[in-house]
């Protein structure tokens, strides 16, 4: 008999786990969903990252490489604005779900599993599926790191969706992340008697016009378009009255396909010179891109526009992912991003998702799933 799960109540449930980062605090709404999946047979394993920080994988079938969804429980903070509608309420209105983490990601998360469920009869006999449900995604893709370097992690898989939102648009791919943080350093001395000192404000202004300068000289890629730099943030001194002796530039690198970010680290510190005295490396996510023209790409493209009766074109995403760190893990599988949800609303005040987009994921999750086993099969 068909199991099957409602997608936007499930959604509704996850929102109303408290998942934002720092602290995360996922493993509840973790155990919430490995208990719904072992209820349908799915064989759970978590993944904890810290105290009250768990991920999980599910897996069901197994006959040969999976067909693996990811998506991550925790969310960005709330901002200083007020909300209109109660951020772990998930309310439902004028078609909308409402909350923190309803379009990053947890409608996606709740649709692959829904789908998945759904499924298990068809996967059971299958080459089978394989769901990785990570925590600390937003700061840096800890969560799937540490998936990924254990050893009874991840398993066989021949190909991944990522269920972030895209407005249920096939993606092939994303930009990389570098984000650095370059150090100037000084001498302290009295405000009234700089002349003692060495400002570091004063080398950190010089930094940021060679920042301001820098190019990559790198061609953009036809889809994803040019790598870019920007400073992010810039912070010197602990009071007025003192010649600082630290300054600190938050450096935001996004890379594209074929660039090492070894290399771009390097061209950084040469552009900055003497008056960078270190730089040091916060997060370091390589670019992902599929070939529109791979096999199963195609298939799963047609499949969503026979859905949602929209062809697409190959696209890329402006956000990093999880694929950065699971597509290398699983051996550079086919990778695909599409999910439910307007990124434009992600991390924003009433960030929401329409709820007849989370069914839409599920009806073409579900797609993929069974097309997976049918050409797996044949």
């Amino acid at each position: 008999m068909t199991q099957t799960v409602d997608a936007v109540a499930l959604t509704q449930e996850l929102v109303r786990f408290n998942t934002i980062n720092p602290p995360g605090n996922e493993a509840a709404c973790a155990h919430h969903l490995g208990d719904l999946l072992a209820q349908y047979g799915f064989t759970v394993s978590y993944c904890r990252l810290a105290e009250g920080r768990e991920g999980l994988i599910a897996r069901l079938g197994g006959q040969g490489p999976a067909l693996a969804f990811t998506g991550h429980l925790d969310t960005v903070p709330l901002g200083a604005a007020d909300w209109q509608h109660d951020p772990f309420a998930a309310t439902i209105h004028d078609g909308r779900l409402y909350g923190r983490g309803s379009t990053d990601m947890k409608a996606g998360v709740a649709a692959f599993c829904a789908a998945a469920i759904e499924c298990r009869d068809d996967i059971a006999a299958g080459p089978g599926i394989e769901l990785v449900i990570t925590a600390s995604e937003e700061t840096g893709s800890q969560g799937a790191r540490e998936m990924a370097q254990r050893e009874d992690g991840l398993g066989d898989v021949g190909a991944l969706v990522v269920a972030e939102p895209t407005s249920n648009t096939p993606t092939c791919g994303h930009k990389g992340a570098l984000w650095m943080k370059a150090i100037c350093t000084g001498i302290t001395a009295h405000g009234s008697m700089p002349e003692h000192g060495v400002n570091a404000a004063y080398k950190a202004g010089r930094a940021l016009q060679a920042l301001a300068a820098f190019t990559h000289d790198v061609e953009p890629h036809p889809v994803m378009g040019a790598a870019t730099l920007n400073v992010g943030t810039v912070s010197a001194g602990m009071n007025l009255n003192s010649v600082p002796d630290r300054a600190e530039i938050g450096i935001d690198v996004r890379s594209i396909v074929g660039m090492e970010h070894s290399a771009i680290r390097q061209k950084v510190v040469s552009a900055l010179g003497a008056d960078c005295d270190s730089i040091e490396v916060l997060v370091d996510l390589p670019s992902v891109w599929t070939d529109p023209e791979n096999a199963w790409v195609k298939r799963s493209a047609e499949a969503v526009a026979a859905l949602t009766g929209t062809p697409s074109a190959p696209r890329s995403a402006s956000y990093f992912t999880d694929a950065s760190i699971l597509t290398p893990a699983y051996g550079h599988v086919p990778t695909l991003v599409l999910g439910p949800g307007d990124a434009s609303l992600a991390h924003q005040t009433d960030e929401s998702c329409e709820v007849d987009q989370i069914t839409t994921a599920v009806a073409i999750y579900r797609r993929l799933i069974l097309d997976w086993q049918l050409a797996s099969n044949g």
